[in-house]
Parts: structure tokens; C-alpha cells; sequence
């Protein structure tokens, strides 16, 4: 009899003892939490306290992108005018910033970028705003929340409750991260979408208020897109309580594994921790 041991098994480093391939070893990760599963096919391939609640950062501006990009005649090319609410918000929460200018006219897909790119929350607000309904920005801000609980319970979203629309908790924002994983599959359907998230940088010309022009550029948060081959996204998060998370992809072939980390302790162990879960999800 002549037996074959596969390539698969030989980059695994699996040795030949009677079987046709010897999975590689399971990975231990620093962080609190961490899922992973073959995009294709649904396949769970990692998970660690996967359906624990915690706090999610920025990774919540997943589910502000998708609740916009599933807006019904979404024309991402309509402009909105930047408020002085939204650069006050950013003052007060001391929060991440696109850093958007009072009076310019940005396009929702221009918000897209600065939302996902910079993490900026004033971007987040300003989407919010413009996509909630209601007569006052209190009623359109509680309006989207309430699209993105609604969206959360019809992708099965069990463990999952937004109370903000950029991460900054009021107290009742969790999810887990095979909630996140599977909103970001979701996600990913999206072709501007995954424009967005593999996007290492950006120059966007903006309209002023006096009818000039500036450019706004920003950086992508996600060093992964640099540092690992084949990734396409997704999102970084991080706060007091959320410590540090990332939604990740990236594809190899005719194979895109995805995941996510949360509460790691620092940057680095969440880059060290997310390089273990692809490299373990395309040997699987």
C-alpha cells in the first residue's frame, strides 16, 4: 500500500503515525477572549470563553457602518454638514477622532472612511445623525441605536446589546466575539464595506463652509493590514474596560478565516495573539 502525506500535513508539522494528516496544535492566546471560524463555510476552528459578554470599544462602529450601508436608496454620496455637536462630543468623551471641521460638507461614504479608519467618533455621531429618524438629535441618535439592536437580534446576535453608536458605553454595551465574528461576516457582504476596512490610508477632498475645499487624511488603525499577508480587515477597539480588541480577516487563496480577540492586555499581545489564530485557522 502506498500512502501519501499530504503537503498540508507537512507545513502543519504534523508527523505520519497511522493518520492522513495531524492537526496543528491549539493555540493559547493572552486574551480574554477570542472566536475564529472559516468564512466560507461557517466552521468554527478556535474559541475562547467565545460567548462570554465584554466590552467591545470601537469594534461597535462594525455594526454603525452596516446599519448605514443597509439603508434602503443609500446614496453614498450625499453630503452632510458637520455640526459643532459632534466636535463637542469628541471634546467631552476625550474620544478618538476623524477629526472633522465644523460646516464642511463630507459625503457618507467619506464618514464611512473616517469612521472605520481613524475610529473616528465624531464620524460616528454624524452618521448616527443622519441616519436616525426623529425631529431632535436625541430622538435620531436613540433611533439608530435601536437599528443597530434590531439588526444585532436578526443576525442571531444572542449575547450582543448596543447603547451607543461608536463604543463609548453607557453601561449596556457588550457583545462577545462570536457575535462579533459573525456580525463581521455579515459585514464583509458589503462591498463598500470591505473597501473600507482593507484601506491602509486615505485622502479625501471635503467641501469647507465657504464653498472651498480641504483634504482630510487618515490611517487605518489595523497594523494588521500591514503586517500580515493576505489581510483584509477589519476593526480595532480599546478602552478602560474593553483593553484591547480587533475583529480581523484575511484571506489566503480561496480561503478567508476571520475572528476576533477581546480584552487583550496590550497591543502588542493582541497583534502576537491575532497572528496565532490566522496562522492555526488556514493549517486547519
Amino acid at each position: 500500500m502506498t500512502v501519501t502525506v499530504t503537503a498540508s500535513a507537512v507545513l502543519a508539522g504534523g508527523l505520519f503515525t497511522g493518520q492522513a494528516y495531524a492537526a496543528p496544535p491549539t493555540p493559547s492566546i493572552t486574551a480574554q477572549g477570542g472566536f475564529v471560524m472559516n468564512n466560507g463555510t461557517g466552521a468554527t476552528l478556535f474559541g475562547k470563553a467565545a460567548d462570554t459578554r465584554r466590552s467591545t470599544g470601537s469594534t461597535t462602529k462594525i455594526m454603525t457602518a452596516k446599519v448605514v450601508l443597509a439603508q434602503r436608496g443609500l446614496n453614498l454620496d450625499a453630503k452632510v454638514t458637520v455640526q459643532k455637536a459632534y466636535s463637542d462630543y469628541i471634546v467631552s468623551k476625550n474620544a478618538s477622532s476623524a477629526r472633522l471641521i465644523v460646516g464642511d460638507k463630507v459625503t457618507v461614504r467619506q464618514l464611512l472612511y473616517g469612521l472605520m479608519l481613524p475610529s473616528g467618533c465624531d464620524a460616528a455621531y454624524a452618521l448616527a445623525d443622519k441616519f436616525g429618524t426623529g425631529t431632535t438629535r436625541d430622538a435620531r441618535i436613540k433611533s439608530f441605536i435601536g437599528k443597530m439592536n434590531t439588526e444585532a437580534r436578526n443576525l442571531g446576535m444572542r449575547n450582543t446589546h448596543f447603547d451607543s453608536f461608536d463604543g463609548i458605553s453607557n453601561g449596556s454595551n457588550y457583545s462577545t466575539p462570536r457575535d462579533l465574528t459573525k456580525l463581521a461576516s455579515s459585514a464583509m457582504k458589503n462591498s463598500t464595506f470591505r473597501t473600507v476596512v482593507k484601506t491602509k490610508s486615505t485622502k479625501q477632498k471635503v467641501t469647507t463652509k465657504t464653498g472651498g475645499y480641504r483634504y482630510m487624511s487618515w490611517t487605518n488603525t489595523n497594523k494588521l493590514l500591514s503586517t500580515y499577508s493576505g489581510a483584509i480587515g477589519v476593526k480595532t477597539g480599546s478602552g478602560p474596560q474593553a483593553k484591547y480588541c480587533l475583529v480581523f480577516a484575511a484571506t489566503r487563496g480561496s480561503k478567508t478565516v476571520i475572528g476576533t480577540v477581546l480584552a487583550s492586555s496590550n497591543e502588542t499581545n493582541r497583534a502576537n495573539d491575532v497572528k496565532k489564530l490566522l496562522d492555526y485557522g488556514f493549517a486547519r
